[in-house]
């Protein structure tokens, strides 16, 4: 594989900006800017619970950019992240919003004393022109965002990989139309070996099944395709660290993740990136060949969770809306390894919890409606933070369905990718 010279990049002093400010309605011709392709941009984040940098890995061409070719600058204020791409005019012509493991990370105990570094990777449609890529970072004490990183890309430049990164099955759960104008939600077999693809393709369609029993999925059926990556593990499983149980999987996913017993990640999400490289995606869900209870979403990250276990449908639909919609967690009774997670000073960013800070910019206007209030407790904490509903999938796995907040948000990021 060709390598690409790691740059270090040293933090910019603070350049605060909101979301608001940069954000436009413009329409950008896609065509005028970009190819067909997409661009893979290997990053890694690296630092401790005070400072963190941003280190470019690599760039790598892959296969059809699946993403709106109409909103291209994004229209949330999601995120613990964001990067934009400038052309040489300073004009925004692509923008998104993500979170990240290392971010979590940054909030546990450890971060205080042991630096560490995490990879991760982000698309964008192939430049037809040089364009800067510009990475920023959501400041705790503010809700601001500040750079953090930032890198020219000539779309000529001879060191932009396009190798392809491996040669597993893409198959076709349910397909609607154009990728370009759907939601392509990628299936990734983790701890699946060759022998057990027949079990993986049978559980890609069981969780299709169980998005689309949900609203507003059920619903929008139509706006999604779904393509399942037969990606092969040597070993079947996944690492239980805190039980010695150790496997050899192609995703590198383990259980207790920050000590959690039951949070389920890959640390590694750029090799969850070079999995879906062959495949149109839109958003990313990691299905995990054990029976044990356990999962993770991160917001445009990827979600996770296990195969098989009673709860499978729900914990599936809880932490797909993590990762798809950018919803928060509405529990705060459940052991967890954040210290001070949300600043009360500042309005969380997800869509469905509040600080009421700035409520305004949540679901003020729904108040009243099908039960929606105000309900104390959430994103982990008793105190402070507010949830629009007694229950929802993403407060309990016995929820029957989505609050109307929620369902409102999922439905807008639908729309973000189809219309």
């Amino acid at each position: 594989m060709k390598k690409v010279l790691l740059i270090i990049v040293f933090i910019l002093p603070a350049l605060l900006l909101s979301f608001a400010q940069t954000a436009t309605s413009t329409t950008i011709d896609y065509d005028n800017y970009f190819t067909q392709e997409r661009l893979r941009i290997d990053l890694t984040f690296a630092g401790d619970a005070k400072k963190q940098s941003i280190f470019l890995g690599g760039l790598h061409k892959e296969t059809l950019w699946s993403g709106s070719r109409t909103n291209l600058v994004y229209p949330f204020n999601y995120g613990e992240y964001q990067y934009k791409l400038f052309d040489t005019t300073g004009k925004v012509i692509f923008s998104k919003g993500f979170s990240t493991l290392f971010q979590e990370w940054r909030t546990t105990a450890e971060s205080k004393t042991t630096p560490r570094a995490f990879a991760s990777s982000y698309w964008i449609p192939f430049p037809k022109v040089p364009v800067k890529v510009v990475f920023y970072e959501r400041v705790k004490s503010t809700g601001l965002f500040s750079e953090i990183f930032s890198y020219s890309i000539d779309p000529k430049d001879k060191a932009i990989n396009s190798e392809k990164e491996n040669d597993f099955n893409v198959t076709p759960v349910m397909v609607s139309g154009d990728p370009e104008k759907k939601v392509d939600l990628v299936l990734i077999a983790e701890g699946y070996t060759a022998e057990q693809m027949s079990k993986f393709k049978a559980d890609a369609a069981k969780f299709a099944g169980y998005l689309f029993n949900v609203e507003p999925y059920k619903s929008r059926k139509q706006d999604f395709n779904i393509w399942a990556v037969e990606s092969i593990s040597k070993e079947s499983g996944t690492d239980i660290p805190h039980m010695g149980i150790w496997k050899n999987t192609i995703a590198s996913s383990n259980f207790y993740t920050f000590q959690i017993d039951r949070y389920l990640t890959a640390p590694d999400q750029r090799e969850i990136a070079r999995l879906a490289s062959n495949s149109a995606c839109d958003a990313i869900y990691v299905i995990v060949n054990t029976n044990k209870y356990g999962g993770g979403g991160i917001y445009n990250f990827y979600g996770l969770s296990m195969s098989d276990h009673p709860t499978e449908a729900s914990v599936f639909v809880h932490e797909f809306g993590h990762s798809f919609a950018g919803l928060g967690d509405e529990y705060y009774s459940s052991a967890v390894a954040y210290e001070e997670f949300y600043n009360l000073k500042t309005e969380p960013w997800e869509p469905n919890l509040t600080t009421k800070v700035n409520f305004d910019s949540k679901w003020k206007d729904m108040m009243g409606k099908d039960g929606v209030g105000l309900y104390e407790g959430g994103g982990y904490m008793t105190k402070g933070i507010f949830r629009p509903c007694p229950d929802c999938k993403m407060k309990t796995n016995t929820a029957p369905g989505f609050c109307p907040v929620c369902t409102k948000a999922i439905s807008d990021m639908i729309d973000y990718y189809t219309k």
